[in-house]
C-alpha cells in the first residue's frame, strides 16, 4: 500500500515534470552523465508526459478559482448560475461540481508520475518496463492533447 507522503510526493513531481525533463536534456547535452541516449528519450518522454501533467495542474487552478474562491471571482448576478440565485447557492454548486474533477486531475497526476517511473527512469537503468508503458504514455499525451483542443474550440 503506498503512503499518502508517497503520493503527494508523486504528485508534487508529475507537476513539475516540464521543467525538470527540460533541465534534464541540458544536463545531458552538456555532458554530465553517462547513457546519454537513454536519460535523452527519458527527458523527451518526460516533457511529453509533462505537457500532460500542465493540463491536471491547470484543472487544479481552475477548481480553485473557479470551485473553492467561486464568490470572490464572479461578482454575479446569479440567476442563471449553477445552483443560483443565491451567491450561497452558486458557490455551493461550483463547489460541489469542480470537486470530483479536481480529485481525478490529482490521481491523473499521481499515474502520470507512475508512468514516467515506468518509462524513463527504469530504462535508463536498463530495467525492463513492459510493453504496455510505451503505448499508454503516448495513448495519454494524445489524450490530453485532444482534450486540450476540444477545450479550446468550446472557449
Amino acid at each position: 500500500m503506498t503512503s499518502t507522503k508517497a503520493v503527494a510526493t508523486d504528485i508534487g513531481r508529475a507537476a513539475v515534470l516540464l521543467p525538470t525533463s527540460l533541465a534534464q536534456i541540458c544536463v545531458t547535452l552538456a555532458g554530465r552523465h553517462s547513457q546519454p541516449f537513454r536519460r535523452l528519450l527519458h527527458a523527451v518522454m518526460g516533457m511529453c508526459l509533462g505537457a500532460l501533467s500542465l493540463v491536471a495542474v491547470g484543472i487544479e487552478f481552475f477548481f480553485v478559482a473557479r470551485g473553492v474562491l467561486y464568490g470572490l471571482f464572479d461578482g454575479g448576478p446569479y440567476d442563471t448560475s449553477w445552483g443560483g440565485p443565491t451567491l450561497a447557492g452558486a458557490w455551493l454548486a461550483h463547489f460541489a461540481v469542480g470537486l470530483p474533477i479536481a480529485v481525478a486531475a490529482l490521481a491523473l497526476l499521481w499515474c502520470i508520475a507512475g508512468l514516467h517511473d515506468r518509462l524513463g527512469a527504469r530504462f535508463v537503468r536498463g530495467e525492463r518496463t513492459g510493453v504496455w508503458v510505451l503505448p499508454t504514455a503516448l495513448l495519454a499525451c494524445a489524450g490530453g492533447a485532444v482534450f486540450v483542443v476540444a477545450w479550446i474550440h468550446q472557449v
